[in-house]
């Protein structure tokens, strides 16, 4: 891709908001396109060791007067004799029925993955891996456009993903994939299909590389981060390597998200929603691709295609 040079749009359902790094709390943002069944929200950071309670809102409208309705609001509370989570909703100004979790899976001094899912009538909620609660809507979704997160909890990130992972395998949250990992392409690529990887980089990273393979086990093409010189680069079979001029988008510790996708005789390469840059295969080497691999210093949420 030559300087100057422009990509075409990528489809708006493939767009990724961009992620959130460190933000200071209390944080607000707007949700790109609000809130859709398949939409998900990833949600790192740590409890500190003398949190009361913090809270998480998807509202509707970010008005301080007055305050906007909230169709989900999720708090858990530490100060109590036993700890739990409440949901609720805040509707005309008014709280209704609170909704109760005991066993708080989240404790004072530690780390966590919050994913909140949302499906057609309810939000599913997982912490570092395990399902905790779902939360029945009482205001359409469609009305949520905010995000705002209060209270005691340092942010380390915070992702937005417009293509929910969990059609895969059936998987009701993203397992991690072992690494190196490897998929079947059986029918190739062909223009329109999309490749889609999603994970956390490693606290003390080396390298990230996605191969494609032909029928020969030949590999046509490698994408490759390497984070010694914070490099990103095409590299050919022959081992030429094609630097990408773009911003090197791979963080230690923080989410990412590698989409290809497949145009007549190219494919089109898009990181954590922003698109970099293309390489040219030709389509009857695309069509004769037949694995794709996965490896580096990375763990694994999502591999789509």
């Amino acid at each position: 891709m030559s300087p100057g040079e422009k990509l075409d749009p990528l489809p708006d359902t493939f767009i990724l908001q961009p992620p959130v790094f460190h933000p200071v709390v209390p944080y607000v943002t707007t949700i790109f396109g609000g809130l859709r069944a398949g939409k998900m929200v990833m949600l790192q950071g740590a409890v500190p060791v003398n949190a009361r309670r913090f809270q998480v809102d998807f509202q509707c409208g970010c008005s301080l007067h007055p305050r906007p309705d909230i169709a989900i609001h999720f708090n858990p509370r530490f100060h109590t004799t036993k700890p739990h989570v409440i949901c609720n909703t805040l509707h005309g100004g008014r709280w209704q029925a609170e909704a109760r979790w005991p066993h708080l899976a989240l404790q004072r001094g530690t780390s966590f993955l919050i994913l909140f899912l949302f499906g057609n009538e309810e939000m599913k909620v997982s912490v570092n891996g395990q399902h905790f609660l779902h939360y029945r809507y009482r205001l359409p979704l469609s009305r949520v456009d905010t995000l705002g997160i209060y209270g005691d909890i340092l942010v380390t990130a915070v992702g937005f993903l417009n293509i929910s992972p969990f059609v895969e395998g059936g998987s009701e949250y993203p397992v991690g994939h072992e690494v190196p990992c490897s998929r079947a392409l059986p029918q190739g690529l062909w223009p329109g299909q999309v490749i889609i990887v999603r994970g956390l980089v490693l606290p003390e990273p080396k390298d990230f590389t996605l191969s494609l393979l032909d029928e020969a086990a030949h590999v046509p093409v490698t994408l490759r981060a390497s984070f010694a010189d914070r490099t990103l680069a095409w590299v050919s079979r022959w081992g030429r390597k094609k630097l990408i001029l773009a911003p090197f988008l791979f963080y230690p510790q923080r989410f990412f998200e590698v989409l290809l996708l497949c145009q007549e005789g190219e494919l089109k390469l898009a990181l954590s929603g922003q698109g970099v840059g293309a390489t040219s295969l030709g389509q009857q080497a695309l069509e004769r691709l037949r694995e794709l691999r996965i490896g580096g210093s990375v763990q694994l949420y999502c591999v789509h295609y």
